[in-house]
């Protein structure tokens, strides 16, 4: 009986660390109060052909991810599935799931001054309050944590209870706490939209493919639909008066200019929801990642 026990939880655990974990029960670890969540599907971006927008941006280009991928041999555009980053207020966290060399990784930790315990491996960051933790969740999911506290990775592990939330049907997606969306620090041009949603209970923007450009969709949960039907009276007459703007001064914006992503948008609401509708050129995206 002794053997058959500990055969079922080693068959337990082994099933634990191969199974794939769902978005939403990642998501369940992840510190989403008051955070701003984003969530990128690499493989289905790599198989509609998305990634080589991101292959050649700036932030390839830099010397110390450089330097991170050829001591692990490890880079994101083909290692990586998928992962979900939450910008809290305690600190960054990761989640992401791909394929990953632990005995290269922790190589790395210990070659820059860092050291493991068991499976929990920290490394000092570029500044004192930016201390990087990591450990394997599952064979191929990593939890990290970038934090005042060198072991917050350790938060990842436990999930909170209750149903699965809700996530969006889009490759990649942002969700916006209001706090982020009050912020003055905002692109240019996005203010004035921001503040329009900024009192509903949540705002998601997805970015899907769609045909042979991108298109970004805009999902906000109200109050109350009243709150929804304002919202979107409130989005459609900021777009029209920034359609009349731009026809006032002869303008035509370019695919990689924001007033014409901008300009292009769509509003409607069905009960306490409101959608919005922005088609995107690859120009555009283009220009925001400074790829070629």
């Amino acid at each position: 009986m002794l053997a058959v026990v500990c055969a079922a939880a080693v068959g337990g655990f082994v099933l634990f660390r191969s199974r794939r974990l769902s978005t939403a029960g990642l998501l369940k670890r992840m510190p989403t109060i008051e955070s701003l969540v984003l969530y990128i599907d690499f493989e289905k971006l790599r198989q509609a052909g998305m990634l080589e927008l991101l292959d050649g941006s700036k932030a390839g280009e830099d010397p110390e991810y450089r330097a991170f991928a050829q001591k692990t041999d490890f880079h994101w555009g083909k290692d990586l599935d998928s992962a979900i980053l939450a910008v809290a207020p305690s600190g960054k966290y990761i989640l992401a799931q791909g394929r990953f060399d632990w005995k290269s990784l922790r190589g790395y930790v210990e070659s820059e001054g860092g050291h493991c315990d068991n499976n929990l491996c920290k490394l000092q960051g570029s500044t004192p309050d930016r201390k990087i933790s990591f450990l394997p969740l599952q064979t191929n999911v990593m939890a990290m944590a970038i934090a005042p506290d060198d072991g917050a990775a350790v938060r990842l592990t436990g999930r909170t209870g209750g149903p699965d939330p809700e996530v969006p049907d889009a490759p990649v997606w942002l969700s916006i706490p209001s706090s982020v969306l009050k912020s003055e620090t905002l692109p240019e041009g996005t203010v004035s939209f921001a503040r329009s949603v900024a009192d509903a209970d949540r705002v998601t923007l997805s970015l899907a493919p769609e045909k042979n450009r991108l298109a970004a969709k805009l999902t906000v949960l109200c109050r109350n639909q009243d709150d929804a039907r304002r919202i979107v009276e409130d989005l459609s007459k900021k777009t029209e008066i920034l359609r009349s703007m731009i026809a006032h001064a002869h303008a035509t914006p370019g695919p990689a200019d924001i007033a014409g992503v901008l300009a292009a948008g769509s509003f409607q609401s069905n009960g306490r929801k409101v959608f919005g509708y922005w088609p995107i050129e690859l120009a555009f995206l283009r220009a925001i990642l400074g790829a070629p």
